[in-house]
């Protein structure tokens, strides 16, 4: 029990230390301030577009995986679980040399659209796609898979075609996978911090989401550190929030 206690700990009292330096007699207006807005509503902002991108690519790379033999669909998870495991300072650097200036596909969007990404509110929906897409996939992946494919064989023997199977069975049947993934995708989008920072720069008001905020508050520069505070409470929140709909989503509450 005594090590069971102590993991408690190490998990819950990092939070409380949090609170009890919250400045609660200013937290409205450190939360509301111009900053700490533009922050949030970048965080958002940014976050719902991540999400939206994840879900348009997440959800055929899943079913494509959920669909597969073993060897591939094997292969095809340990690919999109590596953003899982990879430090995201990596993962900024990665897509800072493929979509950089001086990079083959960056020289081909510069060229031909004349489009850079790095250092721009692009370049922060890419970074947290990147880091939260595995979130949606395995989630979506992992629901289809438990409910096999008897029922789309057998909607395809009844004379439904590939279209209606995909929309009147499988998407309902990987409903709550869906919202389960889109929910923890989102959360992990907004909570990105490393990836963003080394691909979409720190920017106030065009790439400087909420972690970023709480990170240069904290080394003396931008907003106060009430305000860096206020921040971590929002996001704290937040998770607490995710939390609550991914248990009131999970798979047994949907019948």
């Amino acid at each position: 029990m005594a090590p069971a206690a102590l993991g408690i700990g190490l998990l819950v009292l990092p939070l409380v230390a949090l609170t009890t330096r919250a400045s609660w007699s200013t937290l409205w207006h450190d939360v509301t301030s111009p900053a700490a807005l533009d922050a949030l509503r970048l965080s958002l902002l940014s976050g719902l577009a991540a999400t939206a991108l994840c879900l348009i690519l997440g959800l055929p790379l899943a079913l494509l995986i959920a669909r597969s033999g073993p060897r591939v669909s094997a292969l095809l998870r340990a690919v999109v679980a590596v953003p899982l495991v990879l430090p995201p300072m990596v993962g900024g650097v990665a897509l800072l040399f493929l979509f950089g200036r001086t990079s083959p596909l960056g020289q081909v969007l510069s060229a031909w659209f004349d489009l850079t990404l790095p250092f721009s509110f692009a370049a922060v929906v890419l970074a947290q796609a990147f880091v939260a897409l595995p979130f949606l996939v395995l989630a979506v992946e992992g629901t289809l898979r438990g409910v096999g494919g008897r029922y789309e064989r057998a909607a395809a023997t009844l004379g439904a075609g590939p279209w209606r199977v995909l929309w009147r069975v499988t998407l309902p049947l990987a409903a709550p996978g869906i919202l389960v993934g889109v929910i923890l995708c989102f959360a992990r989008a907004i909570g990105e911090f490393g990836a963003t920072a080394l691909f979409a720069g720190n920017a106030p008001g065009v790439t400087q989401t909420m972690p970023l905020a709480i990170y240069t508050a904290f080394n003396g520069a931008g907003t106060g550190r009430e305000t860096a505070v206020a921040l971590s409470l929002l996001l704290l929140a937040t998770a607490v929030v995710v939390l609550l709909l991914v248990r009131a989503w999970r798979p047994g509450t949907l019948r």
